[in-house]
């Protein structure tokens, strides 16, 4: 059974960073799309970021354009967490944030993934 844990969470104030990190059991990174998503209180779950590897192209990202260019999402190499590095923190990007992973290629639909970690808080005040 895959486990995802995030951590790094927590409250920052806006324009402030933080930097999450999702780690696996039994999972290697690199055979698997890992997504990032998130979700405010009311609100449903919206699409952060994904990575994604094939053996032609190697690593690819995808971000949404509410985050674009103030989150990035890495990993060091297919053993180690694989991270989501937050910049310029806004209010709106409070919710909580969650791990996901699945086999194959990457996508922002949160219902293709397998594996969900069970979420961090990332707080913003303003």
């Amino acid at each position: 059974q895959v486990q995802l844990v995030e951590s790094g969470g927590g409250l920052v104030q806006a324009g402030g960073s933080l930097r999450l990190s999702c780690a696996a059991s039994t999972l290697t990174f690199s055979t698997y799309t890992m997504g990032w998503f998130r979700q405010a209180p009311g609100k449903e779950r919206e699409f952060v970021a994904y990575m994604s590897w094939n053996p032609w192209s190697g690593d690819s990202t995808f971000h949404a354009d509410s985050v674009k260019g103030r989150f990035t999402i890495s990993r060091d190499n297919a053993k180690k967490p694989v991270y989501l590095q937050m910049n310029d923190l806004k209010p709106e990007d409070t919710a909580i944030y969650y791990c996901a992973a699945k086999s194959g290629g990457g996508t922002r639909d949160s219902r293709g993934y397998d594996y969900w970690g069970q979420g961090t808080q990332v707080t913003v005040s303003s």
